[in-house]
C-alpha cells in the first residue's frame, strides 16, 4: 500500500520534470490536519533546488493515510527522491523530524517534546494594585452604550438573556480564577452578544462570547501548544506600553479571553498583570501577537467608557445593521526598526534589523536604546560587540568582521545567538553566558566546538554536518539539547536519521522503500 502511493507521487515527479534534470527531491509533512510541500528538481548549471517540484498533495495525503495504518504516526515527515531512470526511494519517519527545505534548509530533530523555553513573564512581579474596575459603573456605562447604538440603528439590540448566579459560579471554578467584579456584572445583564451564533461585535471589532465559549476558549489556549522550534530557538516576547504592565508572554493561565474576531485574536482581562498592572485590565492577545500581548485598558469598565465616547465623538462606521467603531491605529508588536542605524534613537526601541550594510556596522548608538531585547544584523557585519555588554539584547544575530565574543562574556540576559563569522572564532566566552540557551553556528568558523559541551543550559544547537560530525565523534554533543538542526541544504532525510539517531532519537522505526517505475 505504502509502496503503491509512493509510486504515483514518484511519476507525478518524473512526468513534470524540467530538461536536464539529474534527480528530484519532495519533502513532505503530512498527517490530518493537513499537507506541506517543499523541494525541487536538480538541474547542472541552475541553484540547488530552484526548479520547484509540483505538489501533488492529494497522493501525499493518501501515502500518510497509508502510513498512519502502517505504522500507527499521526503525522509524517517523509522524502521520496526520484531519478530520470524512474528509480525512487521513499523515507519515512514520525514528525520528530522535520524537513526545513525551503526555510533554511536541513532538518531539526525534536528530542525533549515536553521542553519548553521559559519565558520571561513567569518570572515578573506581579502588579498589587487595586482593580480599577467598577461593576455599578460598567452596567450603567453598557446601558447607556446599548441605548446610543439603539439611537444610530433606530432599533434597540436583542442580546441573550443572562447567565445566572450558579453558571458564573461554575465558570470561575472551571478556570480556576475569579472573574474582574464589572466582568461579571455585564454577564448578569447579558451572556454576550450572539444569537444564533451570530455575533453583534459590540466591542470595537470583537464579539462578546457566551460564558460557555470563554470557558472553552480559555482551557483550549491552556493546553501545550506544539512547539515550533524553528520559530521559538529565536523569538523574543516583547514589553507592552505602557511598560512593564502586562506579562512578557506568549500566552498565561491567568490571560481571560471574552471576546473574539473570530480569526484567532481576543480581548481578554488580565487576572494576573506584571508590576505596573492592574488585576482586571484588558489586552488583545492571540494569533498577531506573537511577540507579545496588547495592553488596551485599565479595566472592562473603561473599554466600555472608550467605546460610549467614540460613539457620542461619532467615530465609527454604520453599514446596515452593524456598527464598527473606529479605533485608533495601533502598532501590532514593539517599537522596532527595520533597515539601518537611525541618527537618532527612540528610547522604547526594542528590536532593530539591519540589513545590507555597505560595511562594518558600529553598534554604539544603540547603547541609546536601553529597552533593546532583539539586535539582528541581516547579511551585515561588525567588527565590536563592546556595546552589547550595557544592553538588555536577548536575541542577537551577527556577523564577526573581525573582533571576538570577549564582550559577550557574563552577558546575562542573552538567551539566543545566531553566529557567522569571517575568520575562526573562539567560542569559549559562551560558557559564561548563564541563560544562552538556543545557538546556530552553522555559518560559523569555530576553532573548537568540543567547547559547546561545557555550555551549561543549551537546548537548541544548529551545525552543519561536518561540524555536527566532528562534535560527535569527540562525544562533545551538549547533553542538556531539547532540539537541534542539520543546517546543510543539500541534506536527506536518510542523513538526517543518521545524525538523530546519533543523538540519541530512536529511529528504529523508520520506514524504507525502493522501487523503478515500470512506465514512464
Amino acid at each position: 500500500m505504502v509502496e503503491r502511493a509512493a509510486g504515483r507521487i514518484a511519476e507525478e515527479i518524473v512526468a513534470s520534470a524540467p530538461a536536464g534534470w539529474t534527480r528530484a527531491i519532495l519533502a513532505s509533512t503530512a498527517g490530518r490536519g493537513g499537507v506541506s510541500v517543499s523541494g525541487g528538481y536538480a538541474v547542472p548549471g541552475a541553484p540547488l533546488w530552484r526548479n520547484p517540484v509540483r505538489s501533488p498533495f492529494r497522493e501525499l495525503g493518501r501515502l500518510a493515510e497509508a502510513l498512519r495504518k502502517v505504522r500507527g504516526w499521526e503525522r509524517t515527515t517523509l522524502e521520496i527522491e526520484c531519478r530520470p531512470s524512474g528509480e525512487f526511494r521513499l523515507v519515512a519517519t514520525a514528525d520528530a523530524i522535520t524537513s526545513l527545505r525551503g526555510r533554511g534548509g536541513g532538518f531539526q530533530v525534536v528530542l525533549d517534546p515536553g521542553y519548553r523555553l521559559p519565558q520571561p513573564g513567569f518570572e515578573q512581579e506581579e502588579g498589587a494594585a487595586a482593580p480599577e474596575g467598577d461593576p455599578e459603573l460598567a452596567v450603567a456605562r453598557f446601558r447607556a452604550y446599548m441605548e446610543r447604538r439603539a439611537a444610530i440603528l433606530g432599533r434597540p439590540e436583542q442580546l441573550p438573556p443572562p447567565a445566572s448566579a450558579a453558571a458564573l459560579d461554575e465558570a470561575e471554578r472551571r478556570v480556576g480564577r475569579p472573574l474582574p467584579a464589572d466582568l461579571r456584572a455585564l454577564y448578569s445583564v447579558a451572556d454576550g452578544d450572539a444569537l444564533d451564533h451570530e455575533h453583534r461585535y459590540l466591542l470595537g471589532d470583537k464579539g462578546w462570547m457566551a460564558l460557555k465559549d470563554l470557558v472553552a476558549v480559555h482551557a483550549e489556549r491552556s493546553e501545550p501548544a506544539r512547539h515550533s522550534w524553528e520559530l521559538a530557538w529565536h523569538s523574543v516576547v516583547f514589553d507592552t506600553d505602557p511598560s512593564d504592565t502586562v506579562r512578557r508572554c506568549g500566552g498565561h493561565p491567568a490571560w481571560l479571553p471574552f471576546a473574539t474576531g473570530e480569526d484567532g485574536n481576543y480581548l481578554a482581562v488580565d487576572l494576573a498583570p506584571a508590576r505596573n498592572g492592574r488585576f482586571g485590565q484588558v489586552i488583545r492577545i492571540g494569533r498577531d501577537y506573537d511577540a507579545g500581548p496588547a495592553y488596551v485598558a485599565d479595566s472592562i469598565t473603561s473599554l466600555l467608557g472608550d467605546h460610549l465616547i467614540q460613539l457620542e465623538q461619532g467615530a465609527y462606521e454604520q453599514d446596515g445593521e452593524y456598527i464598527t467603531l473606529l479605533e485608533p491605529a495601533r502598532r501590532l508588536g514593539p517599537e522596532r526598526i527595520v533597515g539601518e542605524i537611525p541618527d537618532e534613537i527612540p528610547p522604547a526601541l526594542q528590536a532593530i534589523h539591519i540589513n545590507d550594510a555597505a560595511g562594518p556596522v558600529d553598534l554604539t548608538p544603540l547603547t541609546a536604546a536601553p529597552n533593546l531585547r532583539l539586535l539582528h544584523l541581516n547579511r551585515s557585519a561588525t567588527a565590536d560587540l563592546t556595546p552589547m555588554r550595557a544592553l538588555p539584547v536577548e536575541s542577537a544575530r551577527v556577523t564577526l568582521d573581525g573582533g571576538d565574543l570577549t564582550p559577550l562574556e557574563g552577558h546575562r540576559r542573552l538567551t539566543s545567538l545566531d553566529l557567522d563569522s569571517a575568520a575562526p572564532v573562539d567560542i569559549a566566552p559562551l560558557r559564561t553566558i548563564p541563560n544562552l540557551r538556543c545557538l546556530d553556528l552553522s555559518r560559523a568558523d569555530v576553532r573548537d566546538l568540543t567547547v559547546l559541551a561545557d555550555l551549561p543550559d543549551l537546548r537548541y544547537l544548529a551545525l552543519t554536518a561536518r561540524q555536527w560530525t566532528a562534535l560527535l565523534d569527540e562525544g562533545k554533543a551538549p547533553p542538556t539539547l531539547a532540539a537541534a538542526r542539520l543546517a546543510d541544504e543539500d541534506a536527506t532525510l536518510d542523513e538526517a536519521l543518521t545524525w538523530s539517531a546519533r543523538l540519541g532519537l530512536n529511529t528504529e522505526d523508520a520506514l524504507r522503500t525502493h522501487a523503478t517505475l515500470t512506465r514512464q
